[in-house]
């Protein structure tokens, strides 16, 4: 972490830098981008923070857009590229944990730094001072150490965002959140109830695409998610008495979401895949717990999650689909026929992420059979790449006849048309080598001779 004695900052932020302290404004690459190049990544964007107001700032750039002058904020742009300058500010009071009533202008770096969330991300940079670190974000850095600035109750008070992003920056860099950061954000955790579903959902992807997702357990243990994912908070409470399980149904469900990539459909797929265990488990006599329907109970929970955190449409069928079908299989042949109709039913495009899901699932289950269930799953896969290798048809797309093929035999558009296509599909899934146009001309003619013309 030595570097961050000198750094590189680009060409371009250099210049509006520059630019700024040669007309006798401070300026200062600050947060995020300054903590990035410390830890040695590569920062999404750059930040500058001034005492030249935002009238200033618009007088020696050319080109800039008002992005959020009421608080301060300027975009200036160079060569079509957006820079956003924000003046040294003070917030007035926060009336809904979220945006402060007020904001005032002030020339003390010191005064602009304080208000920021964590120390890691209240550092500021240039050429001139280098690093100004006046509230330790390098020894929190150098200790993985998430701690809010100051007071972190009046920090958290100011924005209850803050609150799920200490869990979330934990888990992107692997830190631990600070004892007092942890006190001050479980006993504050209800106040997110303010926050929108939109900001909820931003910060919950990234705690989940993280390298360290399973800190989800501690937004868990922290009360966060009872707010903001009560579903999860039901499933750590739920046992799985079965000899296929070795963990509740909440931490199957973390353990899952470790053992898939980091793809923003697998990892909430991998959460949401057995949510609706609580709601269907039932005991047998000799306290064996079973979840019948389970699979389709949490596809429509969730639905109801996703749209309750203002997820995207595809986003919504693509995770939805894959919590529905993630137990499609386990207990049928792995058989090229078998998986042929399973890649109809799932989404040929989806099948590789049912497949890492599934395999998925059998790792954080109990030792019982794993060797046998992740062979099951090998095959599964092995067979899907000869599918594809072979161009087998597994949709009414790849059929080699379609509905002006069919017209032209005699068959009019409409609802028999629609079940001529799916019935040739059917057996085409089951005998790939009848993909030909002549010998599906041959089937219609065989089975609909009455109605062609």
């Amino acid at each position: 972490m030595e570097s961050y004695r000198k750094i590189d900052l680009p060409k371009k932020v250099s210049r509006i830098i520059d630019t700024l302290q040669e007309h006798g404004y401070e300026a200062y690459a600050v947060g995020g981008c300054v903590r990035d190049i410390i830890i040695g990544r590569i920062p999404e964007d750059w930040d500058i923070t001034t005492s030249a107001t935002p009238v200033q700032v618009k007088e020696l750039f050319s080109y800039t857009i008002d992005t959020g002058i009421e608080h301060g904020t300027v975009t200036v742009m160079l060569d079509r590229e957006g820079f956003e300058v924000t003046t040294y500010r003070v917030d007035g009071e926060y009336e809904d944990n979220r945006h402060p009533k007020e904001v005032s202008f002030t020339r003390n770096l010191k005064e602009d730094l304080k208000r920021r969330d964590f120390t890691i991300n209240a550092m500021a940079y240039n050429d001139t001072e280098g690093l100004v670190d006046i509230f330790g974000g390098i020894k929190d850095l150098q200790s993985g150490v998430i701690r809010c600035v100051g007071n972190a109750r009046e920090r958290f008070g100011e924005d209850a965002l803050r609150i799920l992003r200490a869990v979330r920056f934990a888990a992107q860099l692997g830190f631990r959140v600070e004892s007092k950061t942890t006190e001050a954000a479980s006993e504050l955790a209800p106040t997110l109830v303010h926050i929108s579903a939109e900001r909820i959902q931003t910060e919950l992807v990234k705690l989940l695409v993280s390298p360290h997702p399973q800190m989800i357990r501690e937004a868990y243990v922290m009360g966060i998610t009872k707010v903001i994912l009560p579903e999860l908070d039901r499933a750590m409470e739920t046992g799985q008495e079965t000899i296929h399980h070795a963990y509740c149904v909440g931490e199957h469900l973390i353990q899952v979401v470790l053992n898939v990539p980091a793809d923003r459909y697998l990892r909430l797929a991998a959460l949401f895949h057995d949510i609706a265990k609580p709601e269907v488990k039932t005991r047998d006599e000799d306290g064996t717990a079973h979840f019948y329907g389970h699979d389709a109970a949490s596809e429509q929970m969730t639905k109801k999650i996703l749209r309750r955190l203002k997820f995207d449409n595809e986003t919504i069928r693509v995770v939805c689909r894959l919590v529905r079908y993630h137990d499609y299989h386990c207990h049928i042949e792995a058989t090229a026929k078998n998986v042929r109709k399973a890649m109809n039913l799932i989404g040929k495009e989806l099948f590789p992420y049912y497949v890492a899901l599934r395999r998925a699932d059998v790792l954080a289950q109990s030792e019982y059979k794993r060797k046998e269930k992740l062979e099951s799953v090998n095959r599964l896969e092995r067979i899907y790449k000869e599918i594809i290798n072979k161009k087998e048809c597994v949709s009414l797309k790849e059929l080699n006849i379609n509905g002006n093929d069919l017209r032209e035999v005699g068959i009019a558009p409409g609802k028999q048309m629609g079940e001529i296509l799916h019935f040739l599909l059917e057996r085409v899934i089951e005998e790939p080598e009848y993909n030909e146009k002549e010998k599906l001309l041959e089937l219609v003619a065989l089975n609909w001779e009455r109605t062609l013309s």
